[in-house]
């Protein structure tokens, strides 16, 4: 039987997930133009052409999210631009906006990835702990976020969405755009780099650590394990499933969307193992824990340690007061210390949760 709190976290996600009244159900679409090189749309088979897609991307994953030297950026007022190293459809997304959160004299950098359709002030108090703490701290703007939103575009819808294409190049665009930022940064003379993410941006900052060594750490702020399960499953992504249901399963989406999910990749951290952290919510709605713990599961058969951290809230909670000092100080202390080279102390979990009982 669920209890009290249970029940209260539970109505109190719910109520902010209504918060959004801009919401929208778009079409179904295979997006094959998204993986075509020239943009056009091959004649064939759709689902057969996106899993042959996405297998190639599995086994030579080092080429698909390798991105080309970054060009052309520009610095002025603490704000970074470049062109997107993976160019899109939409003029407005293909430069990448970054603000920089310059810590004096210090050799120690941090990319702070915010979550999906995050404003332009989340995670700047992050940065801005950061900083004070001696840490450089770069917030990146995703795809489809902010300056990058196509015209009459209200929301980042065509960052997920029922185009199938479309998500993956989004996503791979993100992961590019990040490693990007580590290259830029070791150029700019600064030893050791560490990355954050939070939600989305927790998978795009996963795909890029397991792809970059020179990423010495890292903090995953909300956990899963397939990209198309969270999107299935997600109270807050019901709207995407509502159009992709009746034109594609569940299996073959997972599939699909295979190069972008964390769960392909774990095993790579068995020979490139750095310091990292996963944050998880017991009272989840978006996110559900059961595909955290499907990831903790394969990290213990594999013998891959992490730091584990389980709030006592749900995926939008954990942005309300009190759980978001909680989740903050988790944060900045695993990125301080990871990125000053104390040892983590790795493959301990840690759980805030006061309450018993659950789902």
């Amino acid at each position: 039987m669920m209890n009290l709190y249970a029940s209260w976290i539970y109505r109190w996600e719910r109520l902010l997930t209504m918060r959004d009244r801009n919401r929208r159900i778009f079409p179904f679409d295979w997006g094959l133009e998204w993986l075509h090189s020239d943009g056009k749309i091959p004649r064939v088979d759709p689902l057969s052409y996106v899993k042959q897609h996405a297998r190639a991307a599995l086994e030579d994953s080092d080429s698909y999210f390798d991105p080309p030297p970054m060009k052309d950026w520009t610095l002025q007022e603490q704000q970074l631009t470049f062109p997107a190293p993976l160019q899109s459809l939409h003029s407005e997304n293909n430069t990448v906006y970054c603000r920089l959160f310059p810590a004096t004299g210090s050799e120690r950098a941090v990319i702070v990835v915010p979550q999906w359709n995050a404003s332009s002030d989340s995670h700047v108090g992050l940065c801005r702990v950061l900083q004070k703490c001696g840490v450089t701290a770069v917030r990146l703007s995703m795809p489809y976020h902010e300056k990058r939103l196509p015209e009459k575009m209200r929301r980042a819808d065509y960052m997920v969405s029922p185009n199938i294409g479309r998500t993956i190049h989004a996503t791979r665009q993100a992961v590019l755009e990040v490693r990007q930022l580590v290259h830029w940064l070791g150029e700019q003379g600064y030893q050791r780099i560490g990355v954050v993410g939070t939600s989305i941006g927790s998978c795009v900052t996963y795909l890029a650590f397991v792809h970059d060594p020179s990423i010495c750490t890292a903090v995953f702020n909300h956990v899963s394990s397939f990209f198309a399960d969270v999107v299935w499953t997600g109270l807050s992504t019901r709207y995407i499933r509502w159009g992709l249901e009746g034109n594609i399963s569940l299996e073959n989406l997972r599939e699909c969307w295979a190069p972008i999910s964390p769960w392909f990749f774990i095993d790579r951290l068995k020979s490139r193992h750095r310091s990292h952290l996963m944050i998880t919510a017991k009272y989840d709605l978006t996110f559900q824990p059961e595909l955290a713990e499907k990831v903790f599961e394969r990290y213990e058969a594999q013998g891959i340690p992490c730091q584990k951290v389980v709030l006592p809230c749900g995926h939008y909670t954990t942005a309300a007061f009190p759980f978001k000092y909680l989740d903050g100080w988790h944060i900045c202390r695993y990125l301080i210390r990871g990125l000053s080279g104390y040892p983590q102390e790795d493959g301990n979990e840690s759980s805030l949760d006061g309450a018993s009982g659950g789902r």
